[in-house]
């Protein structure tokens, strides 16, 4: 009987891995690096071990730290959670070497199948060999061998692209993983991405809980999740089942799993097989109403499953609410998260609490917000109504695309795949702030300060108040008058510091205010209040390549000099940020008349990275 589990992970997975062991009586040990010394993670632990470093490869991946903490914290299991050590064999024969039991599937079964290369070929298919591709090929995906989450992934449509796409794949791959070993496949363009979540005990039973569609993807990435995937046809749907069933049995799989397929033309394309919870198993446990947790535990202790797994009911829809901004280049965010709500009804997993900081060593996931209900348009419509109504107070998120991306005509009508946001992006990331949103912000401000010089005989200027909002300037003004605080073309219903309500055009509309600082959220919107008399910009040298994040410079492009020649569109800077790598690209053909960037160097947003002069034309 398992009695105290550490938790070899951080962030979201670990503090739900906690809840589900809370609930069964189990004690809990948190692992932590110095960057996550405060975190909720180690703070929600009955027990937490400090793993000396900040970085990944310092920390999280470092097997032999994870085990020396579990016995020292008197821990008798471990669950690796998703990401880092989750599906490494060899970190899972040392949890059992050490006399503590592994909550996941055995060993033998992690080798056979966390090997993308390896699984392929145990379900009779072979990638493409780097040397073998050829033009007729063409789109192919560059992928990680170890792990997932859309590291080491990169997609390759010209020849010429390859080498440096596999350059590229492996240094992130090692970053995120510990192994750089990547492969080479074709690359479906309109596919689904399905899959299906299994669950198997030691007595040979095997159970095919759902399929799930997560074809709503950025870099690979999954955004959105559902359960069941909509509109399958009975027998595709048996079909993805014998499927996982077969990849299961073939390696004596234990444990929670999930295995992978693109769907298209009605063909299924194997992927790969996760030997390890998902981040979207939330989905799975709402319409089974299963605990997908307390299933690995008791099968970890070895209990069987029994005859025959729950029945489903209604539908599930999950979001991945990001710190990152979708009209960049999904560029990650970071900063203080303020404060993260969302409204009752609906399940939120976070690792963050209200004051947190997000820093760039670690995945820019806030939360996944999870909706229920009878059937999909239901679901999708709960979701997308939390989500508007969300108060996130924090560094730009993806939010407003995800709204977007479940009220959009191909979503509900279940026509998406993932290719989604390569057509649909810039409409979903087009600028519709509210336009009412600064005056919001300037009457909650002024309400209950001082009247001096205000309301009169004499009317009198009006206040002015300057705001950044969606990168642009706003200049807004009020008056205090005898009835209260007044502005043109609107009536002032009521105003205080944190709700204002405004009538325009006979329609009462509520503005929720909260600010820190200079930083003022109203409902959905952020804004930056801008002082009185703004201090004049220091110049700028045209052709200044800015650091877009923080984050490690991890690459600068070989041979690169100052007075060097280089070609639009060209890779100069790789930066690392939240396990991701970025390239920073000359903007025109010219020269570098600059280059101060260099390996290792820890960077802030706006930090001068390289400047190109344009070459006269």
């Amino acid at each position: 009987m398992i009695t105290s589990v550490l938790v070899a992970n951080r962030g979201e997975i670990a503090c739900r891995i906690f809840r589900t062991c809370g609930a069964l009586g189990i004690r809990t040990v948190a692992v932590y690096s110095d960057a996550d010394e405060n975190a909720r993670h180690a703070r929600l632990a009955d027990t937490a071990v400090r793993l000396p470093g900040a970085a990944p490869a310092e920390t999280y991946l470092r097997g032999d730290l994870i085990v020396k903490a579990a016995l020292a914290a008197g821990a008798d299991a471990v669950h690796p959670g998703y990401g880092f050590l989750s599906e490494n064999a060899d970190f899972a024969r040392a949890v059992c070497d050490a006399g503590l039991v592994w909550i996941g599937p055995p060993p033998q079964a992690i080798e056979a199948m966390a090997s993308k290369t390896r699984a392929k070929q145990l379900m009779g298919l072979a990638p493409l060999g780097e040397a073998e591709v050829t033009q007729t090929d063409l789109p192919v995906l560059v992928k990680a061998a170890a792990g997932g989450g859309g590291r080491g992934m990169r997609i390759v449509r010209r020849l010429e692209e390859l080498e440096a796409a596999l350059e590229s794949a492996r240094a992130e791959a090692a970053s995120a993983f510990g192994d750089g070993e990547v492969f080479v496949e074709p690359y479906i363009e309109h596919g689904r991405h399905i899959e299906v979540q299994i669950l198997a005990d030691t007595h040979g039973t095997v159970w095919p809980l759902g399929t799930r569609d997560c074809s709503l993807q950025r870099r690979h990435q999954k955004v959105v999740e559902e359960a069941p995937a909509p509109g399958l046809p009975d027998a595709l749907t048996e079909e993805l089942y014998a499927l996982a069933v077969r990849a299961a049995r073939s390696v004596s799989y234990a444990g929670a799993g999930t295995v992978e397929f693109l769907v298209a033309d009605g063909r299924t394309h194997f992927l790969e097989m996760n030997t390890r919870l998902q981040v979207e198993h939330p989905v799975t446990e709402a319409v089974f109403g299963i605990d997908l947790v307390a299933e690995q535990i008791r099968v970890a202790e070895g209990q069987p499953l029994g005859g025959s797994p729950p029945l489903p009911r209604g539908h599930a829809v999950e979001a991945r609410l990001y710190a990152e901004d979708p009209a960049r280049d999904w560029a990650p965010q970071t900063g203080v998260l303020h404060h993260l709500a969302v409204p009752a009804g609906v399940r939120l997993d976070t690792g963050y609490t209200d004051g947190d900081t997000i820093g760039v060593h670690y995945d820019p996931m806030l939360a996944k917000v999870v909706a229920h209900a009878p059937t999909r348009a239901e679901a999708v419509r709960r979701l997308a109504c939390a989500l508007e109504a969300a108060a996130i107070h924090g560094p730009d998120t993806n939010r407003d695309l995800l709204i977007r991306s479940l009220r959009h005509e191909e979503f509900t009508a279940a026509r998406m795949d993932t290719a989604f946001y390569d057509r649909h992006l810039a409409e979903l990331t087009a600028t519709a702030a509210d336009p009412h949103a600064p005056l919001a912000a300037a009457l909650a401000d002024a309400h209950g300060r001082s009247r001096f010089g205000g309301w009169r005989n004499v009317p009198s200027q009006p206040q002015a108040k300057r705001y950044e909002m969606a990168g642009e300037e706003h200049e807004v003004h009020y008056r205090h008058t005898r009835a209260g605080l007044a502005a043109e073309g609107v009536r002032v219903v009521h105003a205080d510091a944190h709700l204002v309500s405004l009538e325009v055009d006979g329609v009462q509309r509520k503005f929720t205010v909260a600010r820190y600082g200079d930083q003022v959220y109203v409902n959905t919107v952020r804004l930056t209040a801008l002082p009185r008399f703004p201090a004049p910009d220091a110049p700028l040298t045209p052709g200044s390549l800015l650091a877009p994040m923080p984050g490690t410079v991890v690459r600068v492009a070989e041979g690169l000099t100052e007075g060097a020649a280089v070609r639009a569109g060209q890779p100069l800077i790789w930066l690392e940020a939240m396990k991701m790598q970025h390239e920073i690209t000359a903007p025109v053909a010219g020269t570098l008349t600059a280059l101060q960037a260099a390996p290792g160097q820890q960077v802030e947003p706006g930090t001068l990275l390289a400047v190109v002069q344009e070459s006269p034309s």
